[in-house]
C-alpha cells in the first residue's frame, strides 16, 4: 500500500509557499487562455495530444526533484525571461493572436522557475518547461503555409512512385489521378497532423532514453523525415488500393484506418532509429575505452 509522508509534503508546501501561491495566482488570472486551449485541443485533432502534455510535464519535473538543491543562489536570466513572456502575453492578448499568448504565459511560468530554482536547478529540469511547448497549436498561417508544399510534395513523390510500379497516374496540383479514379492529397493528409504529436513523442522518447546532447538531437530532427516519408507511404497505399482492389477500399478501409496505421509505423520507425542510435553510441564508447 502506498504511504504519503503528510509532513513532509506540508512542509515542503511551508518552505516554498511563495512561489505556489505566485503560480496559483498566474494560472487563476490566466485560467480564460487555459480554457481556450483545450477547446482547441477537443477541436482540432492536430492537437488532442496537447491533453497529456502538462501532466507529463508535471511527472518529468516531479521525478527529477531530488535533484534541485536548496539553497540556491536565484537566476536573474529568469527575470528576463519572465518579462519577454509578459510583454507576449500583453501584445498578443492585446491583437487577439493566440500563439503570442500562449507562448508569453508558458515564457511566464518558466522564467519564474528559473529565477526561484537558479540556474544549476534549472538545468536539471529545462525539459518539462521545453515540452509545454507542444501543447500550443502552431500559427494558422505557419500551419496553411506548410500545408501546401506538404501536400505537393506528397503527391509528387506519389505519383513518381505509381509510375515506377507502372501504375498509370498523372497529377494535377495536389491531385492524383488514375483510371476511373481521382485522388486528392487533402490537407489532413499533408502529413503536418503527425508531425506535430511526433515531434512531442520524439523529444519525449530522445529525453527519456538517449544519452547526451548529440543524440536527442538527432532523433529530434530525424522526426520530420520519418513523417514525411510515411505519410506519402499512406497516400501510395492508397492509390495502389483505389488502382488494383476497387474504389471503395481506398475510401473505406484504407481511409479510416491507413492514418492510424501510419502513425504507428512513423512511431515504430522512429524507435527502431532511436535503438540504432544507442546502439551506436555503445559500440563507439566500448571501442574508444
Amino acid at each position: 500500500m502506498l504511504k504519503i509522508d503528510t509532513d513532509k509534503i506540508i512542509n515542503h508546501i511551508k518552505r516554498h509557499r511563495y512561489i505556489y501561491i505566485i503560480i496559483a495566482i498566474l494560472t487563476f488570472l490566466n485560467v480564460n487562455i487555459f480554457s481556450d486551449l483545450i477547446s482547441d485541443w477537443m477541436r482540432d485533432d492536430n492537437y488532442s495530444h496537447g491533453f497529456f502534455i502538462i501532466p507529463i510535464a508535471v511527472y518529468l519535473f516531479y521525478r527529477q526533484r531530488d535533484e534541485i538543491s536548496f539553497p540556491a543562489k536565484t537566476d536573474k536570466l529568469g527575470i528576463f525571461v519572465l518579462l519577454a513572456g509578459t510583454i507576449g502575453l500583453i501584445f498578443g492578448t492585446a491583437a487577439s493572436e493566440y500563439f503570442t499568448t500562449r507562448l508569453g504565459l508558458v515564457m511566464m511560468f518558466t522564467g519564474i522557475t528559473m529565477y526561484y530554482l537558479g540556474r544549476e536547478n534549472f538545468k536539471k529540469v529545462w525539459f518539462p518547461f521545453f515540452f509545454l511547448l507542444f501543447m500550443i497549436p502552431i500559427p494558422a498561417i505557419i500551419y496553411y503555409a506548410a500545408t501546401l508544399p506538404m501536400q505537393l510534395f506528397a503527391s509528387k513523390v506519389s505519383v513518381f512512385l505509381l509510375k515506377f510500379i507502372g501504375v498509370p497516374a498523372v497529377r494535377n496540383g495536389n491531385i492524383i489521378i488514375l483510371p476511373e479514379y481521382s485522388l486528392e492529397v487533402a490537407e489532413a493528409c499533408s502529413g503536418l497532423r503527425s508531425l506535430v504529436t511526433l515531434l512531442a513523442l520524439g523529444s519525449l522518447y530522445a529525453f527519456l532514453q538517449l544519452p547526451g546532447r548529440v543524440l536527442p538531437i538527432i532523433l529530434f530532427i530525424a522526426t520530420v523525415p520519418i513523417a514525411v516519408v510515411t505519410n506519402i507511404f499512406r497516400v501510395f497505399i492508397t492509390a495502389v488500393g483505389a488502382y488494383a482492389i476497387s474504389i471503395e477500399v481506398a475510401e473505406g478501409f484504407l481511409h479510416e484506418f491507413s492514418g492510424m496505421i501510419v502513425f504507428l509505423t512513423a512511431l515504430i520507425i522512429m524507435l527502431i532509429f532511436g535503438s540504432i542510435l544507442k546502439w551506436i553510441r555503445r559500440r563507439f564508447t566500448s571501442s574508444s575505452v
